[in-house]
């Protein structure tokens, strides 16, 4: 056994003898300023001691302890500072010295009805209830400019500087405004002022709405017009316009914007600019001023509606069709309804309103017909009025139906075609008939002035509703078949005559210059025509020599196209029948070639006549054949000086 188990036995033996030995006495001391320790803490062994160390706090328990601290630090700074914002407003808002807008009032004082285009007096209060005045104070007034509502560009301005509004002070302003619109439309006004206080660069803005109601209009307007059209049928719209004001207007400007599908044909009196600006003048109280147009729908449906603005102010700036102040507008709108029974005319295929032929072509009419309803029509007729200056009335011819030459009436009834005394519903047909155009260049009457046909068809029939009376249905449509004029383009190559003497061998020889004149002339019959124009290419063995007659004359020659051009611009109708025709001539050099030789050279190609006929606004084409050398319209000219010789 080792000493150091000696000694321990040793001492528990000593304890055992001591507990429980007779005479021992445990001594007992009290320590009352210690506080006694729990029996949790007692050891239970003998082992050796060992120092305990303190508990340690972990590192979550320190980052909370730190959030904490600065959340509080973070609320006591977010209050200082909602304090202090608080604080500067109720300094600046209702201290002694601040101003609110809601301390200031802005009264209107006038008519709440007024004449368009009339003076419009109004009284403008400014209360300033703060105890601050109110500093470079400015009174805006922004109210519609025309009668149109909505586009700013049409608002008018108004702006006027107060100066400074004391406090506790009233301001009263006068002023006259000039508004403009339709009967019982409403105009807003918008009253403002501007203000700044002191010790702010700050604009404040405070407003106040004011509404005018129109009840009358400087400019009546009134549109006369049907309020339903059938697809491809005329349509006339008849406006009146009415100065309603006290004083004279001047620079009235009318404009009409058409819809998609109103094809304008003409008007009375004609636009100033375009087809649909009228410049009215000056008008002066109670004057009218009428405008008829006419035109057509077409591409139109079923169902559709169709509507027609009219416009009329004053014109405004430099631009002469612009409309600078509205006085009123008004709309028109038109419903679009297939009709219960149609009749459409075509000729030679064309559904045009207005078509144009000359007067050596045939005209042939087809008239479409059919029952839109869902019932019978009975005793169906079609007639067709035939007026003009451009037909022969003898030779109109109608297939089943009948001719009346002494109404020329075409006639398609029931006692013509048996179909036409009941036609079911959905039921169509056509029924055809002719013209023959007479010459515009007629022995009798001369020439015949803005030759036109026209033809008017009507459709009738009855609808039978039981236990009503028979209804009477009616459709009627127009067309316009103008006649182009008679123009004529000749051509001649001359070498004896002309308005040139011309140089070389006759016949002509081959690698020899010979020169010839080439002469130009058109006449024209019935109708002005315009931007004429006669072309014509020359071979490369001919030359352009340069010289023209009349010298006043425009042609040109295109040596990169080696192309002579004549423009002849207008030429009026009866030229070369009734006057003289229009002439030019010019000189061309011809060296022929070899393989020429005992052949007639071509001197100038095929000539082409274009210009435009402004009565059937319609482009017109003339050709006219080459010139070759055989001089056959040269009167001096010997026979045989054609042929190219070696």
């Amino acid at each position: 056994m080792l000493p150091n188990d000696r000694n321990k036995l040793n001492r528990i033996e000593e304890l055992k003898n001591k507990l429980f030995s007779k005479n021992y006495q445990p001594r007992m001391d009290h320590h009352d300023t210690f506080s006694h320790p729990h029996i949790s803490d007692m050891r239970d062994s003998w082992e050796d001691t060992k120092t305990v160390e303190p508990k340690s706090i972990d590192f979550q328990e320190k980052f909370f302890l730190k959030t904490s601290r600065f959340k509080k630090f973070f609320i006591f700074s977010l209050v200082f500072f909602t304090l202090t914002i608080g604080y500067a407003a109720y300094i600046f808002f209702f201290s002694g010295n601040s101003v609110s807008n809601n301390n200031i009032d802005i009264s209107i004082i006038g008519n709440t009805f007024t004449a368009g285009g009339e003076d419009l007096s109004l009284v403008i209060g400014i209360i300033n209830r703060n105890n601050a005045p109110l500093d470079l104070v400015d009174l805006v007034i922004e109210y519609p400019k025309g009668a149109s509502n909505n586009t700013l560009a049409e608002t008018e301005h108004f702006r006027e500087s107060l100066g400074t509004i004391a406090a506790g002070s009233v301001r009263n302003e006068n002023v006259k405004l000039i508004l403009f619109g339709e009967q019982g439309s409403v105009r807003d006004i918008k009253v403002s002022i501007e203000y700044r206080v002191e010790g702010s660069n700050a604009i404040f803005v405070k407003q106040k709405p004011f509404q005018v109601t129109i009840n009358s209009t400087p400019l009546n307007l009134l549109v006369d017009a049907p309020a339903i059209v059938s697809p491809n049928q005329n349509i006339t719209l008849n406006i009146t316009s009415t100065l309603n004001s006290t004083r004279a207007v001047s620079g009235v400007l009318l404009k009409v914007d058409y819809p998609a599908g109103f094809q304008f044909v003409s008007a009375n009196p004609e636009p100033s600019m375009g087809n649909n600006i009228w410049n009215m003048g000056d008008l002066a109280p109670g004057v009218s001023r009428p405008i008829s147009i006419s035109g057509r729908m077409v591409d139109v449906f079923d169902g559709e509606q169709k509507s027609f603005r009219v416009y009329s102010g004053e014109q405004g700036g430099t631009d002469k069709s612009n409309i600078g102040v509205i006085f009123n507008t008004l709309t028109h709108t038109v419903s679009v309804k297939k009709p219960f029974i149609e009749a459409t005319l075509a000729i030679n295929g064309v559904l045009q309103r207005e078509y144009s032929t000359n007067s050596k072509t045939l005209i042939n009419g087809s008239i479409n017909w059919g029952n839109n309803l869902d019932t019978k029509v009975n005793d169906l007729e079609i007639r067709a009025k035939i007026t003009g200056n451009a037909f022969n009335t003898k030779t109109v011819t109608a297939d089943q139906g009948t001719y009346d030459s002494t109404q020329t009436t075409l006639v398609w009834d029931k006692f013509s075609n048996e179909q036409f005394a009941e036609i079911n519903p959905g039921d169509f047909g056509s029924v055809n008939f002719t013209i023959d155009p007479i010459p515009l260049l007629s022995a009798i009457g001369g020439i015949i002035n803005s030759p036109a046909i026209n033809i008017e068809v009507s459709i009738t029939g009855k609808q039978l509703v039981a236990g009503y009376e028979p209804q009477e249905l009616n459709n009627s449509e127009t067309k316009t078949i103008k006649v182009t004029s008679d123009l004529a383009l000749s051509n001649k190559a001359l070498y004896y005559s002309g308005a040139f003497k011309n140089t070389g061998p006759i016949p002509p020889q081959a690698e020899k210059e010979t020169t010839y004149t080439i002469v130009w002339s058109i006449s024209n019959s019935s109708n002005n025509i315009s931007k004429a124009q006669v072309r014509a290419v020359l071979p490369t063995w001919v030359r352009f020599v340069g010289s023209v007659s009349p010298a006043t004359e425009d042609v040109v020659f295109n040596s990169s196209s080696r192309e002579v051009v004549w423009n002849a611009g207008s030429i009026l109708k009866a030229t070369g029948v009734t006057t003289a025709a229009k002439t030019v001539s010019f000189q061309v050099a011809l060296t022929p070639l070899f393989s020429q030789i005992n052949n007639l050279a071509v001197i100038i190609n095929d000539a082409v006549l274009t210009g435009r006929d402004d009565f059937a606004k319609v482009d017109l084409r003339v050709a006219k054949g080459s010139l070759r050398t055989d001089l056959s319209l040269d009167n001096l000219a010997p026979v045989g000086s054609g042929l190219v010789t070696e």
